[in-house]
């Protein structure tokens, strides 16, 4: 299966405190079995430190050392050879089958009397190398495969995630022909819940989720979500089933992100203090990713220019969500907000510089 040429690089070690058994063997491996690559050990002491410095494909072991016997070196190598196929052809001049057995049992994969034949020592090592460069090739096609798993699993995520955007921005563009608040509010989401102690992986749904907080408004008319000036009170209750619309359209799914998406939608009105809608859920009923988007969301929107408004400046926006602290919004959230908006204007400007360009 291996060509002459993958054997004869294959790096074999000698451990062996007995000089001239170690040099005689290692011309053996030359001269007969076309073996290039070899290093002799005649320190026990130093074998766990040479093994992971020249990351041998085999190890001959004698097991009768000085100081350190082979058993001993198995047993240092265990958990290395746990992460690493890394077999070892154990020999010495004990004769028992209790030290045999007792060789192969402490992690030996084979195990040869000496003295041994010069042809037999260099079958049992290419039938070891074999299964060493069986196993290597094995690995090296399942890292292969796993490197082609993640790329596509990355493409898939990105075009997930651009789907979500796009489809985000559909409802978005109906009344905010830039689309950039989607982009930044969703980073105030992220920076927030990282804040607030969510998980890189929780972060990063929240981050991609977030976007899809106002997709209700596709069901809104434009005689009311265009509106100019103030929406009358049957407006507005129109208005406000732009949660339930939304969330009605995101039920159902099995993804974590649009299940965080559908909760979103649904509660990102609602107020601590329980005067907030749909359903009208205080304190900690309300879900925390809801009270996160709708803290980024009124940052968001204090900020921006609007055709009944003037911009707010980042400062203002910051005092009018503190004077809603344990109203509005959840206490600790708006203190950790507080903490965090120096990282909030940074986002906005980043995102007014890059619409710029």
């Amino acid at each position: 299966m291996f060509s002459k040429e993958e054997f004869s690089k294959a790096k074999i070690l000698i451990i062996d405190d007995q000089k001239l058994h170690h040099l005689y063997l290692e011309k053996v491996l030359r001269d007969a079995g076309g073996f290039q690559n070899i290093r002799c050990l005649a320190d026990p002491l130093k074998a766990y430190s040479t093994v992971l410095e020249y990351n041998p494909d085999l190890i001959v072991l004698d097991i009768l050392l000085p100081q350190l016997d082979g058993f001993q070196i198995m047993e240092q190598l265990h958990s290395f050879r746990e992460r690493h196929y890394l077999p070892i052809l154990a020999v010495s001049a004990e004769q028992s089958t209790d030290f045999r057995l007792k060789a192969l049992r402490m992690g030996a994969t084979d195990f040869l009397h000496k003295p041994y034949e010069n042809a037999e020592i260099i079958f049992r090592i290419r039938n070891m190398l074999e299964m060493r460069l069986m196993h290597m090739t094995v690995e090296s096609q399942n890292r292969l495969l796993e490197e082609k798993v993640d790329e596509r699993t990355k493409e898939l995520k990105a075009s997930q995630i651009e789907i979500i955007r796009r489809l985000a921005q559909a409802a978005e563009f109906r009344d905010n022909e830039t689309g950039a608040h989607i982009i930044r509010m969703s980073h105030y989401c992220a920076r927030l819940a990282r804040a607030m102690g969510f998980s890189d992986q929780d972060v990063e749904l929240i981050l991609t989720a977030s976007p899809l907080h106002d997709i209700g408004k596709i069901g809104i008319p434009d005689s009311i979500l265009l509106k100019p000036a103030k929406l009358t009170v049957q407006e507005f209750e129109i208005m406000k089933t732009h949660t339930t619309i939304g969330a009605q359209l995101l039920t159902g799914a099995s993804s974590p992100v649009m299940k965080m998406a559908q909760t979103i939608a649904l509660s990102h009105h609602e107020n601590w203090d329980g005067t907030g809608y749909p359903k009208g859920l205080k304190g900690e009923d309300i879900p925390l990713v809801g009270q996160i988007c709708s803290v980024s969301d009124v940052f968001d929107a204090l900020i921006s220019e609007r055709p009944y408004k003037r911009p707010w400046t980042p400062q203002q926006a910051a005092q009018e969500i503190i004077s809603q602290k344990g109203k509005k919004f959840k206490p600790e959230l708006v203190d950790r907000f507080e903490l965090i908006l120096p990282e909030f204007i940074q986002i906005t400007q980043d995102c007014r510089n890059e619409s710029s360009q």
